[in-house]
């Protein structure tokens, strides 16, 4: 894995996660499917952390540590916010030099920080946001909004 592959797997990846980020309703954004789970705005913030962190680490800035992120204040914010994210990751990556980034430590396990390689890291990332994206895609479904194409057609954005 290498900074490049990174860049052009990121990049799919966000405009994909844009997509079903944009398709939300923004008034349901306190929807949460089950007492345990998060609400769709929650998920909304963590997109966004998960982001910053991996920009922090294409910095070779710590990504633990230092408090928790700003929460968005609506949809609105998760949206813009996604945005601005966005370009700082980008200028990350166009600054980056993989052979200078720095071991980012962050958890392997409950309670259990470990090492990763930053490019390692912020693969995880995206993977995670991925997983999450998964889940923002049922809860559009059950608010009764139309779920985009994702890796292929939906029930809502045929290709045919």
């Amino acid at each position: 894995m290498t900074l490049n592959d990174f860049t052009t797997f990121y990049e799919r990846e966000h405009e994909t996660t844009r997509k079903v980020l944009q398709a939300f309703p923004a008034d349901r954004a306190d929807f949460k499917p089950h007492e345990r789970s998060n609400t769709a705005l929650q998920l909304g913030a963590l997109f966004l952390a998960e982001e910053q962190m991996v920009a922090r680490a294409l910095r070779s800035e710590p990504v633990l540590g230092g408090g928790p992120f700003p929460s968005p204040a609506d949809w609105q914010a998760v949206l813009d916010g996604f945005d601005a994210v966005h370009r700082e990751v980008k200028q990350a990556l166009a600054s980056a030099k993989e052979a200078e980034l720095k071991p980012v430590t962050f958890y392997v396990a409950p309670r259990t920080p470990g090492e990763y390689q930053p490019i390692q890291f912020a693969f995880f990332m995206i993977c995670d946001q991925i997983h999450h994206r998964g889940q923002l895609s049922v809860y559009l479904r059950m608010v009764g909004g139309k779920v985009p194409s994702i890796y292929g057609p939906s029930g809502d954005e045929p290709w045919t």
